[in-house]
C-alpha cells in the first residue's frame, strides 16, 4: 500500500493543495512551507489513534484562524488521500470501497468503460478523508475520517475506522522525538503496537506484573517508619469508624491497574558507567542522548515494519542529532522495509540518497500549496548527481530565494560583501543568509541561464549576478531569471578593481605582502608602496586572476567600507534586500530569516 495522491484544504497555512506523491519521496522547501502539515494531514486520515486525541483539531488547525465564515457558518477542514498498490488481503477487507488507479494519467478512472481496469496502469485503489469542523451547538471542535466511495442515498459515507486504519499501517515520526510515546506501553506507543502484533496475543503483561507489586513490600520496615505512622491512622480512624471498614492500611508502589501502569513502566538502559561494585549503572531511557533516544524509535520503527509488511512511514527529519553515516543507513533501511517511505528533511546527506523526481520541492503562494519533483540540474549527469546535490544544489533546493552567481569567485564574493555592509551599516543592509537567499555557483557564464530556468521551474525566486555579457547570453539569462544584475565588465576582477579606491587596493595589497600570501610566481611584480598606482592594477588584476576560486576577492572585500566596495555590487544588494523587502522594517538579529517562525518575535 502507498500513498498516491493527497488533497488538502483549510489546513493550517494551506489554504488549498494537491500532490501526486511517488513511491518514495522526500518533501522539501523553505520553513513553513507545509512539509510538517501534509504529514499531520495524513495523520488525521490514516493514523490509527489520531482521532482519540481531544480534542481532534482546534482553533489554530484552520487556515488563518477562520472556523467561521462570514455568514457565521462552520468552515471545514478536508483532507483527502488515495491509496493504491493495495495487498490481496486489503483489496479483500475494502472490497465495497475500491476504486481504480491509473498510474499513467496519474488519476481515479471516473467510471465505465469496465475494461479499463483491465490495463497494467490500472490498479485497485482506496480513497479515505477527514472532515473536521466546529460545532457550534456543542461549542467544541469535531471530525471523523470516511470512506470517500461510494456514497450513501443521502450523501453521506461510511465511517473509516480505527481498524481499518490499522490495516493501513501508516506510521508518522514527528520531529520532537523524546521517546516518551515510543518507548512506553501507553495505547498507541510502538511498543504497545508491537506487542499487538505479536502473534501470540496470549501473553498475560499485565496480570504477571500486577501479580508481583500485590505482593511486593513497600516501606514496611519498622525502622523506616512509616508502617508505625499507618498503623496510628488505622487506630485513630477507628474512633470514628466501625472497625471493619477501614483496616490493615499499607504502601503500594502504585494503584494496580493496568492503566497505571501503562503510563508508568519505563524502559532503562545501560549508561555504560560502572557502580563500584562493577556493575552498570542503568538510567531511564529519556536519560539517554538525544540521538540514541531516536536511534532506539527509529529500531522500533523497524520492528514494526518487520512484523507489518506493508507499513507506510512518514517521518520528519530523520537528520536530527544522528551523524551523517547513520542518516544514510537509516534512510536505506526504512525504504527497504516499508511499502512507502516519506520523509522531510534539511540534510544534504538525505537528499543525495534519493533520485530527484523522488525529491518534492514544495512552494506555497496566497496559501495554495503545491509540489514539483526535482530534475536534474543542467549539466549534471545521473552518476555525477549525489556529489553535485551535495556540494552545489542543495542549499537551493531547501531555500524559496536562489542568487545565481556566474563563478566561484562571485559566489564567494557577494556573501562577503553583503555581511561586511551588514556589520557597518545594519539598518541598510542584511546579509544573504537572514533574507533567506541560498547562492549556486553557476561555474560559467553559460549555465547561468540554463540554471535559471531549472529553478524557476521549481517554484524558486530567482536573482543572478555575472559580468558583461552578448546580446544573445543576455536575452537568454533575461527570460529565465526574474532578477538578472548584469555588470558593465567583463571580468569579475575588472569589476573589483574598477569599482574600488586606491586606498583599498593598496591596503590589501600591502597585508597580502606582509602576510607572505603574495604567489611565488608572481615575485617579479610583488607590489611596492612606491609602485605607480596603473602598474598596481596590472600586477593586482593578475593576481585576482591567479587567485580565482580560493577566496581572495572575498577576502579583499571584507577589508573595505562600504565607499571602497564597487557601486555594482552595492547596489545589487540594495535592490535584492528591496525585491525580498519593500518595506522598511527593523533589523533582525542576524541568525533569523524573514521566513523563520520565531522572526515576528525576535525582530
Amino acid at each position: 500500500m502507498r500513498i498516491t495522491k493527497l488533497k488538502v484544504k483549510n489546513f493550517r497555512g494551506i489554504k488549498e493543495g494537491e500532490l501526486v506523491i511517488p513511491s518514495h519521496a522526500v518533501l522539501v522547501g523553505d520553513n513553513n512551507i507545509g512539509k510538517s502539515s501534509l504529514l499531520e494531514a495524513i495523520d488525521l486520515v490514516l493514523g490509527p489513534e489520531r482521532l482519540s486525541r481531544r480534542p481532534v483539531i482546534d482553533e489554530h488547525d484552520f487556515y488563518a484562524g477562520r472556523y467561521i465564515d462570514g455568514e457565521g457558518q462552520p468552515v471545514s477542514i478536508n483532507v483527502e488521500v488515495i491509496v493504491a498498490d493495495l495487498s490481496d488481503d486489503q483489496t479483500r477487507h475494502f472490497r465495497d470501497h475500491i476504486e481504480w488507479w491509473d498510474e499513467e494519467i496519474q488519476a481515479l478512472l471516473d467510471g465505465p468503460p469496465p475494461e479499463g481496469t483491465d490495463k497494467p496502469a490500472v490498479k485497485p485503489a482506496l480513497r479515505v478523508g477527514f472532515t473536521g469542523s466546529y460545532d457550534t451547538e456543542e461549542d467544541d471542535f469535531v471530525g471523523s475520517t470516511h470512506f470517500m466511495s461510494p456514497p450513501k442515498d443521502d450523501g453521506s459515507y461510511d465511517s473509516f475506522k480505527t481498524s481499518d486504519k490499522r490495516l493501513c499501517g501508516f506510521l508518522y515520526l514527528r520531529t520532537l522525538r523524546t521517546g516518551s510515546r515510543a518507548l512506553s506501553l501507553e495505547r498507541g506507543s510502538l511498543l504497545d503496537i508491537i506487542l499487538r502484533l505479536q502473534k501470540d496475543k496470549s501473553f498475560k503483561i499485565w496480570e504477571d506484573v500486577l501479580d508481583q507489586l500485590r505482593v511486593l513490600p513497600v516501606a514496611d520496615k519498622p525502622e523506616l517508619g512509616i508502617s508505625e505512622i499507618l498503623a496510628s491512622v488505622q487506630s485513630a480512624i477507628r474512633g470514628f469508624m466501625p472497625a471493619d471498614s477501614f483496616s490493615s492500611p499499607h504502601m503500594r508502589v502504585s494503584d494496580l491497574t493496568r492503566d497505571t501502569l501503562r503510563k508508568t513502566l519505563t524502559v532503562f538502559m545501560e549508561t555504560g558507567a560502572k557502580r563500584d561494585d562493577g556493575s552498570v549503572y542503568a538510567a531511564p531511557f529519556q536519560h539517554q542522548g538525544t540521538g540514541t533516544i531516536n536511534t532506539l524509535v527509529l529500531a522500533l520503527l523497524s520492528l514494526i515494519a518487520d512484523l507489518k509488511q506493508n507499513v507506510i512511514f512518514a517521518m520528519e527529519e530523520p537528520e536530527i542529532a544522528i551523524p551523517p553515516h547513520t542518516q544514510k543507513r537509516i534512510i536505506d533501511g526504512v525504504r527497504k522495509k516499508s511499502a512507502q517511505a516519506l520523509f522531510t528533511s534539511h540534510s544534504p546527506y538525505v537528499l543525495e540518497e534519493f533520485k530527484p523526481e523522488q525529491v518534492l520541492v514544495l512552494t506555497r503562494t496566497d496559501g495554495v500549496l503545491s509540489a514539483v519533483p526535482a530534475s536534474y540540474p543542467p549539466s549534471v549527469k545521473p552518476k555525477g548527481y549525489k556529489a553535485e546535490v551535495r556540494k552545489r544544489f542543495c542549499e537551493a533546493l531547501l531555500s524559496r530565494r536562489v542568487l545565481i552567481a556566474e563563478g566561484r569567485t562571485e559566489y564567494d564574493a557577494y556573501p562577503a560583501a553583503a555581511r561586511r555592509l551588514h556589520e557597518l551599516h545594519p539598518e541598510e543592509f542584511r546579509s544573504l543568509e537572514a533574507l533567506g537567499v541560498a547562492i549556486v555557483d553557476a561555474e560559467t557564464d553559460s549555465q547561468v541561464a540554463l540554471l535559471g530556468e531549472h529553478y524557476k521551474k521549481l517554484g524558486k525566486i530567482v536573482f543572478a549576478v555575472f559580468d558583461q555579457q552578448s546580446p544573445e547570453q543576455r536575452a537568454a539569462i533575461h527570460a529565465a531569471v526574474k532578477y538578472p544584475y548584469e555588470a558593465a565588465e567583463k571580468g569579475f576582477e575588472n569589476v573589483l578593481l574598477t569599482g574600488t579606491t586606491e586606498i583599498a587596493i593598496r591596503r590589501y595589497a600591502a597585508s597580502l605582502v606582509a602576510d607572505g600570501d603574495w604567489p611565488t610566481h608572481l615575485i617579479a611584480k610583488t607590489p611596492t608602496a612606491a609602485m605607480p598606482y596603473p602598474d598596481l592594477l596590472a600586477n593586482m588584476r593578475d593576481f585576482f586572476k591567479w587567485a580565482k576560486g580560493h577566496g581572495a576577492a572575498a577576502d579583499f572585500l571584507l577589508s573595505c567600507s562600504r565607499e571602497e566596495m564597487p557601486k555594482f555590487m552595492v547596489d545589487t544588494l540594495i535592490s535584492i534586500r528591496a525585491v525580498i523587502e519593500p518595506k522598511k522594517v527593523e533589523t533582525a538579529p542576524e541568525f533569523v530569516a524573514d521566513d523563520d517562525p520565531l522572526a515576528g518575535l525576535l525582530a
